[in-house]
């Protein structure tokens, strides 16, 4: 079977993990502050906060920029629950706004049309999430001129995304946003088996979120109410969570970030050539807006049903029986039942409905040979024939 998304681990990545097993910290130690610089450095942020999860990451910076019960966030349909769900952790209400057809991220048409009615109806967003699909970044200068407009904060959710830009700087610089969250799950550009990242270049924002990921608990001085009782004093001072990542997820990671910029171009690589072979199928390959350098962390293709004689469900299965792992990202978020009982349904973000009886997500990963990309390719003529 070929998996849709792999991580590569090498020697020198088993080594670090080690050398922290061997040491004397296995949680909060040297390792995760040093994985931090290297992220911030490499995206161009000045803080940057680790964290156990991409979904902690949301969690924390939502709460960090004060969303709570009665405010509300909007983010993309087609995303991982997680995008929307850290607006509901807060006691928020989420809405969405519909896909880009050709990116299939959050349009900045639409926003602004949604943001014009919503203003009339005193129901604006405090926050908005726009999500960079598949690693290519959103329009994200449209996204901030219309929050300068109307008022609200931006977290970006990068998770597919790091090691990609926006007209030619950095994802997670912050020059359009608040904060840029990453994720390092197994099938993500870079991984630490789970883990996240929170970058900001807002001292008071990283300073909140480094509370809030570990219980709101502070050994800083002048970040506690009175002086310490003595060395071994530290105090609760906001209500927070265990989502500290540990010194053997951060080995993992700064192992992993010198590879980072190697994994991107083989995915560019990857991609290129099935832009190439796939060009005469009746498909549509991924369109790379000319602004962008994605990370391309998916390969989303969207079959062209008129041309074909098979349904979705039919390709998707006759490739999963070739040995072709295929995924699909995402089913729409607010088609899912949790949130149907809040009243979304059917018909309400029709392009992202649309996209979803169309997408298949192709395997693509740097460890992927074209072997096996060509076997992908047979399969999938197979499959449309």
């Amino acid at each position: 079977m070929i998996p849709y998304g792999r991580q590569e681990i090498t020697q020198a990545d088993i080594d670090a993990v080690v050398g922290v097993l061997q040491s004397d910290f296995l949680t909060q130690g040297p390792m995760v502050p040093r994985f931090e610089q290297a992220i911030a450095v490499a995206c161009g942020a000045k803080h940057a906060v680790a964290v156990n999860s991409a979904t902690s990451a949301l969690h924390i910076a939502c709460l960090a920029l004060g969303l709570g019960t009665g405010d509300r966030l909007w983010t993309t349909p087609v995303t991982f629950v997680a995008s929307a769900n850290c607006g509901l952790y807060c006691g928020a209400q989420v809405d969405f706004v519909d896909i880009d057809p050709r990116t299939y991220n959050l349009c900045p048409q639409a926003l602004e049309r949604k943001l014009v009615e919503a203003e009339k109806a005193g129901t604006l967003p405090k926050i908005v999430v726009p999500v960079h699909l598949c690693g290519q970044p959103c329009d994200m200068e449209a996204i901030h001129r219309l929050s300068q407009r109307f008022g609200f904060k931006i977290v970006e959710d990068a998770s597919h995304a790091i090691g990609g830009t926006y007209q030619g700087e950095l994802i997670g610089n912050g020059r359009y946003s608040d904060i840029t969250v990453f994720s390092f799950h197994p099938v993500k550009i870079i991984t630490t088996a789970e883990g996240g990242m929170a970058l900001t270049n807002d001292a008071k924002l990283a300073e909140k979120m480094g509370l809030l990921r570990s219980h709101g608990i502070t050994r800083d001085p002048a970040l506690m109410t009175h002086e310490a009782d003595g060395p071994w004093y530290y105090q609760q001072v906001a209500l927070g969570f265990n989502y500290r990542m540990t010194d053997l997820q951060a080995a993992l990671g700064v192992s992993q970030m010198t590879r980072l910029h190697e994994y991107v171009a083989r995915r560019h690589q990857l991609a290129k050539r099935y832009n190439e072979l796939l060009a005469p199928l009746p498909i549509t390959i991924p369109w790379q807006h000319p602004d962008s350098y994605s990370g391309l962390h998916l390969y989303v293709i969207r079959l062209q049903l008129d041309k074909i004689s098979r349904s979705h469900g039919e390709v998707f299965e006759s490739l999963r029986q070739q040995g072709i792992s295929v995924n699909l990202h995402y089913i729409p978020v607010h088609t899912q039942p949790y949130y149907q009982k809040m009243g979304f349904k059917a018909g309400d973000y029709p392009e992202a409905e649309k996209y979803y009886t169309e997408a298949i997500s192709l395997p693509m990963y740097p460890t992927m040979t074209e072997t096996q990309q060509d076997q992908v390719i047979a399969a999938l003529r197979g499959a449309l024939s």
